[in-house]
């Protein structure tokens, strides 16, 4: 009933949130010699504050309509290129100059881990320029109806499996956190299945591989409980009237209550830096915290049955780097994968994958060529800084574009172009 409740908060808080936002307006409008006082901005900000910490946020757009490729803009458009019932594929299709050569194809697999795929926008925009980008849409689970089945682990290995048969040869594929267990996973079901459409290259950022390597405070948690304990007390079933009705699922909210919850005086301290930015009128850093937190807040549902199967096999079990994992019965062997480069990426500061545990990839895929392998440690970044951020587009997007196109396979004409600086292990 826990989810129930919360909904119910949500629908009488609705008035509230109505009437605090329409008194904003009034109080913020130019007009009311009121909103040129401190007491106006202080009344404007504390009402903004509340309708904010009190909204549901909706799946936030990626909003990219244009890139700069040698230095000119060209435009981008969205395209769903391949759908199924909990994830759409996204293709971000840039309008090439005459002339350029053709770049590496990345598939980009964002995590199911509590937020939408929205939040590697940043991710696909310091890649665009460089790369045919394609990102995993995944489904909030709330709103894919009981019909269409269940949605585990190994329907996520599958997805990726089929997701790369779409794209063809050649394809590059980047896995951003959680997903670097099932991508690593579906590569090597590939190899051991001989299958020719395996991808040139993967990229594993930020991964937890081996959780027993430099254990984090979310590892922990899934250590010190039985999974009986997950499935009771974090399991709950989509309330009416949403499509997903009855289906159970490990909820989005419950998920952002535990990542915050981690760093809980950060987020204090960030709301009341906007609440003094507000009364300041100091309009940029209100607007960057807006930007972050309309992302950060914006979350969704997870199929109880992925989530269960995840916390089983990854964080309790460690089923990959023992040898342990199965897919459709059959075991999952990394030392088979021979074709395909590996490249992995840690941030020096990650409180969420400990530093080690996606290098662990390295250590169990013993096929792989020693030219074929490369592992990079940023220094001075945290999770997020992995994959988002300034040290990320100068830094590592570069190494992961370099990494695409040294192991292109076919031959086909790739643009060449050169990173600088930097340190790779």
């Amino acid at each position: 009933m826990f989810y129930q409740f919360y909904e119910l908060n949500h629908a009488a808080l609705a008035p509230f949130r109505a009437a605090a936002d329409m008194m904003r307006l009034a109080s913020a409008n130019p007009l009311n010699p009121l909103s040129h006082t401190m007491l106006g901005r202080t009344l404007t900000a504390s009402l903004e504050v509340f309708e904010r910490t009190t909204r549901r946020y909706g799946k936030p757009e990626f909003g990219l309509h244009e890139t700069a490729i040698d230095g000119k803009p060209v435009s981008v458009h969205e395209k769903i290129a391949w759908k199924k019932p909990f994830c759409n594929l996204i293709h971000f299709e840039r309008s090439l100059p005459a002339g350029h050569g053709i770049d590496p194809r990345i598939l980009i697999v964002a995590p199911i881990s509590g937020h939408y795929a929205t939040l590697l926008r940043g991710t696909v925009e310091a890649l665009l320029p460089g790369a045919d980008i394609y990102i995993t849409d995944w489904i909030d689970a709330r709103m894919v109806p009981m019909t269409e089945g269940t949605f585990d682990l190994e329907d996520y290995i599958d997805y990726v499996i089929e997701m790369l048969h779409h794209l063809g040869p050649d394809t590059h594929v980047v896995a951003v956190c959680q997903p670097s267990v099932p991508v690593l996973a579906a590569v090597a079901v590939m190899e051991a299945a001989g299958d020719p459409l395996v991808p040139a290259s993967m990229t594993l950022m930020g991964g937890p591989i081996d959780t027993r390597i430099n254990p984090t405070a979310v590892n922990q948690l899934a250590k010190d409980r039985p999974l009986e304990w997950f499935a009771d007390n974090v399991i709950m079933n989509v309330p009416w009237p949403q499509p997903g009705f009855m289906r159970p699922v490990y909820p989005g909210f419950l998920q952002l209550s535990g990542f915050m919850s981690m760093n809980l005086d950060r987020h204090m301290i960030a709301h009341k830096d906007f609440f003094v930015h507000l009364v300041k009128n100091d309009g940029e850093p209100a607007e960057k915290h807006r930007d972050f937190y309309d992302e950060y807040l914006a979350v969704m549902d997870l199929t109880a049955e992925f989530y269960l199967q995840t916390v089983d096999q990854v964080f309790i079990k460690h089923a990959l780097p023992k040898g342990e994992l199965m897919h459709r019965g059959r075991p999952v062997d990394p030392s088979v994968i021979r074709n395909v480069a590996l490249l992995t990426v840690e941030g020096e500061n990650d409180d969420i994958s400990g530093v080690g545990q996606t290098m662990a990839a390295q250590t169990i895929c013993t096929g792989i060529p020693d030219h074929m392998r490369m592992h990079y440690l940023q220094p001075d970044v945290g999770h997020y800084g992995v994959f988002n951020g300034s040290r990320f587009r100068r830094e590592i997007a570069p190494r992961i574009l370099a990494f695409a196109r040294e192991h292109a396979r076919t031959g086909r004409p790739v643009v060449k172009r050169v990173i600088k600086g930097g340190k790779s292990a």
